[in-house]
């Protein structure tokens, strides 16, 4: 198993500011379905490298389930009901992803969330994630569930502005960052991932984002 990037793992309800929480190990439960879940879901939308409206090709591949999906091309971000590599609709978030999503953002003082799309990012090593705010919603009183599995990585938090500063927080398996509120709007992103070899998901860090969109 890989080892970690930092001395020590973010313990459960480590607050990064107002509105912002990490959940050390909190999607522990995963594990014994996980695999077979991103199998089946990958099976009917395959994950692929979008690409921007300015034409570049992302390194993290992507795909999506529940009732609205992520998208990003020439057109521009947006959520589109279905799979345009398919044509059809994006698979339905399996109960135990859903369940997870609730239980975090209550976890983290979020309740009511109810998320009806699940970004799923694939990231191999050297696969990174610029700064960027999920703001593609509708809604913006909803949080933000990031679930990390896998691969170890450097998640980037920073301001309400880009130019403001950004603080580099160690991410391991299962650990679950949540924002809303006040923080709803930060700018967040992933550093290059690094080498290595997870135990239940080998090469690469698969990172679950539930959003709530209409």
């Amino acid at each position: 198993m890989q080892d970690s990037l930092f001395g020590d793992t973010p313990q459960p309800d480590q607050t990064l500011c107002e509105g912002a929480v990490v959940l050390g190990g909190y999607a522990r439960r995963l594990d014994p379905v996980i695999g077979g879940l991103l199998e089946a879901l990958a099976q009917d939308a395959p994950f692929r490298q979008m690409e921007t409206p300015g034409g570049r090709k992302m390194s993290v591949a992507m795909t999506n389930c529940g009732g609205s999906g992520w998208v990003s091309d020439r057109a521009g971000y947006r959520y589109e009901g279905r799979d345009p590599l398919t044509g059809r609709p994006w698979p339905e978030m399996p109960a135990p992803l859903r369940d997870l999503a609730r239980d975090s953002a209550t976890q983290a003082g979020f309740t009511g969330f109810d998320p009806d799309a699940c970004l799923i990012n694939q990231y191999l090593p050297g696969a990174r994630l610029s700064l960027h705010q999920d703001k593609d919603e509708a809604d913006f009183s909803q949080p933000i569930v990031s679930v990390s599995l896998g691969l170890s990585a450097v998640f980037l938090f920073g301001g309400l502005s880009r130019a403001d500063p950004v603080r580099k927080i160690g991410l391991e398996h299962s650990d679950v960052v949540v924002w809303g509120g006040p923080s709803r709007l930060r700018y967040h992103g992933i550093s290059p991932v690094k080498e290595g070899d997870h135990a239940l998901l080998g090469r690469r860090r698969i990172n679950l984002t539930f959003r709530r969109v209409l």
